[in-house]
């Protein structure tokens, strides 16, 4: 039988279109969702008259673009300076993590400037939302509450009441009716954020989108969910814990690298404003296998604990447990410890973890790392407490890192007299006593961590290091 030409292949989910039949689909990935239809062949688009002249980018007004604090300073941090009129907002994160309470939270601060603010919300009852607006006392007279899944509805309360903010829970669970995809389908997610943005648009409205994330901690739905909207924020957190930060993926009014933190308290949520003493413990006296480092979040320095714990092994194959950090980046750096420091670790299980649930992929945290095994390895703590800067190399050498600058002025900032940086650093902070050392071998000899051994480390770099300040006592370098 001769092929029809004309005939072409089109997702249900999405849209998408092929030649031929498959499974699934090449764009959304969903299974079973490609049937056959008419080819959509293309439409000449005649031009129309502009509804507003072009202007010179000198004479375009500002007043639209100015942003509108939100009241709560680590949100605005995070956006640049505040909400902007006309923005679209997408604040994704894990179930239970805290999103519904930050943006009740953020309606109540809102709407008690005098700005009317609806809540709509698709998942839960008016009722429940009002119960927990009790609990965190974001009852206000201004803030309007919905509890609405049609689109239709939702723009039919915003036509009546005029809101200058919405806030809707879930963009997942808001539907158009009569499109060929359930709630939550990409078609239907697509539908939704595209007119919720042309309505931002048009009013100047800022709109706040709570979305859901896949198992792999990405955002549910089409690409191009992120694509449409402005600001794209990450609320992420352990549930168990009480700590959150929440990022910024993509900005179009600020900056995409700041971080905000918050804690989970039993009347809603907090700001942290220096969060640094999250991340440690309070120890009477010098504890073994324990380094404190300054990652940055973002472009925030926050003091971050890691700590380290080494055992003989029962077992033929060591294990290496971590959390909080990443497993392939410890592996390396314990394999640059026996290999280059002779520190033995082949026979031993190590475990590292950080403190407080912090996640850490700062290369600048390699040398605490470092430092944290091998001193839980000789089972002997250093004092004074020092602060530890530097990624790792694969023959034991230190490289620098970015923001040293503000790292070193966060340590001064804490009262740390020490820190330990790569060669090469410029930077000065008073009352920091700045060492540098060039290998991880230095570094453990600096921190009286290396064994005296009349054994040749193999492959070990000459253990040099400089003191750029006085007031620090340390081994005499090896040789």
């Amino acid at each position: 039988m001769a092929k029809n030409p004309s005939a072409s292949y089109r997702c249900s989910e999405c849209g998408w279109t092929t030649p031929r039949w498959v499974g699934r689909c090449g764009e959304c990935q969903a299974w079973g969702s490609v049937a056959q239809g008419a080819a959509s062949a293309a439409r000449r688009v005649n031009s129309a008259a502009p509804t507003t002249p072009a202007l010179p980018i000198s004479q375009v007004s500002l007043d639209e673009a100015r942003s509108i604090p939100t009241r709560i300073g680590e949100l605005d941090r995070v956006l640049g300076t505040g909400i902007t009129p006309g923005a679209v907002i997408l604040l994704a994160g894990e179930p239970g993590v805290g999103k519904s309470t930050l943006l009740l939270e953020v309606a109540n601060r809102w709407a008690r400037t005098g700005r009317r603010t609806i809540y709509i919300t698709a998942e839960e009852s008016a009722a429940q939302v009002r119960l927990r607006a009790e609990r965190t006392s974001a009852v206000v007279e201004g803030l309007y509450l919905a509890a609405e899944d049609d689109l239709g509805t939702v723009l039919g309360h915003v036509e009546q009441l005029e809101p200058e903010l919405l806030v809707i829970d879930s963009v997942q669970t808001v539907q158009v009716p009569g499109t060929d995809s359930a709630a939550g389908g990409v078609a239907q997610v697509k539908e939704v954020t595209a007119a919720l943005v042309r309505v931002a648009k048009q009013r100047a409205l800022p709109v706040i989108l709570i979305g859901h994330v896949t198992k792999e901690g990405t955002v549910a739905g089409p690409r191009t969910l992120e694509h449409l909207v402005d600001v794209v924020l990450s609320f992420e957190g352990d549930r168990n814990g009480g700590f959150r930060m929440l990022r910024a993926t993509k900005n179009r009014f600020g900056p995409a690298d700041e971080v905000g933190c918050f804690e989970m308290v039993e009347s809603g949520i907090r700001e942290v404003a220096d969060p640094s003493g999250l991340f440690t413990t309070q120890h009477a006296e010098p504890t073994p296998g324990t380094c404190l480092t300054i990652s940055l979040a973002g472009r925030r320095p926050l003091l971050t604990e890691v700590q380290a714990l080494v055992a003989p092994s029962p077992a033929p194959v060591p294990r290496r447990v971590t959390h909080g950090v990443e497993g392939s980046r410890v592996a390396m750096i314990l394999a640059v410890l026996q290999r280059r420091a002779g520190v033995r670790l082949h026979n031993r299980d190590v475990y590292v973890s950080t403190v407080g649930g912090a996640r850490v992929s700062d290369p600048a945290t390699d040398l605490a790392t470092a430092v944290a095994v091998a001193s839980a390895a000789e089972d002997r703590a250093f004092s004074p407490p020092v602060v530890a800067l530097g990624e790792v190399g694969l023959s034991g050498e230190l490289r620098r890192v970015p923001g040293l600058e503000r790292r070193l002025s966060e340590a001064a900032r804490l009262g740390f007299k020490a820190a330990l940086v790569p060669p090469g650093v410029t930077v000065r902070e008073r009352g920091l006593t700045v060492i540098e050392v060039s290998s991880v071998a230095a570094a453990l000899e600096v921190l009286k961590l290396r064994r005296k051994t009349s054994e040749k480390t193999d492959g070990a770099p000459r253990a040099r290091f400089t003191v750029l300040d006085g007031g620090w006592e340390a081994d005499e370098p090896g040789a």
